[in-house]
């Protein structure tokens, strides 16, 4: 639901993987966004109307998304199709941050964009510290990109989860990730992406902006 700039890459990006795709919007003059080579079905109205879901194909869908501009709109929809229709794989894009959470919790995969822009605005503006890359609804599991005191290089990668209790995710090493393990050395130019919980972030911050205790 939705042929804004999200809606319709989404669309071409799945019927390019090999999915058949319906799309509704309001506006029938969306679609042009789609391109000449979308074959995918395109329906205009309102995305939560059952009339519209059913015109769409909504009762043999595997997976719905609600990218619309209108946060009321794309958690309705995404109810019904759950709640209605049984569509096992539904998500909702929600442009404000408390109501992501709360959607949540209550079983409506959400994608909040203002938490993801604010947090890919910060690790440009206040390069220092860790900046995380995502995060869910909730804000209380993060992936972070860590910044180390140089002393850190030349240790093994694991050091990293003994001394702070976050996870070592993985490490972008001259322009290609891999994931560490007990063998792993950290170099210079190493980037470091740890999960960790929220409460911690200040902690790991800390720990890392000095140079390891080594026992």
């Amino acid at each position: 639901m939705g042929c804004g700039r999200v809606g319709a890459g989404l669309s071409k990006a799945l019927e390019a993987a090999g999915h058949s795709v319906a799309i509704i919007d309001q506006n029938r003059e969306a679609f042009r966004r789609l391109g000449p080579n979308f074959q995918g079905r395109t329906v205009a109205g309102v995305g939560f109307d059952q009339d519209i879901l059913l015109e769409a194909g909504i009762e043999n869908a595997g997976a719905f998304a609600a990218v619309s501009n209108g946060d009321n709109s794309n958690i309705l929809a995404a109810r019904v199709a759950r709640e209605r229709y049984n569509v096992q794989n539904v998500v909702a894009r929600i442009y404000d941050p408390e109501r992501a959470e709360i959607y949540q919790r209550l079983g409506i995969p959400t994608v909040a964009t203002v938490l993801w822009t604010t947090d890919q605005m910060m690790r440009r503006l206040a390069p220092e510290g860790s900046q995380s890359e995502w995060r869910d609804a909730s804000g209380t599991v993060q992936l972070c990109e860590v910044s180390l005191h140089r002393a850190w290089f030349g240790r093994p990668a694991l050091l990293i989860e003994e001394a702070t209790g976050a996870r070592v995710a993985f490490i972008t090493r001259l322009g290609e990730g891999l994931i560490p393990n007990s063998h792993t050395v950290l170099q210079e130019g190493d980037l470091v992406h740890v999960t960790l919980m929220e409460a911690d972030r200040s902690k790991l911050d800390e720990i890392l902006s000095r140079e390891p205790e080594v026992n």
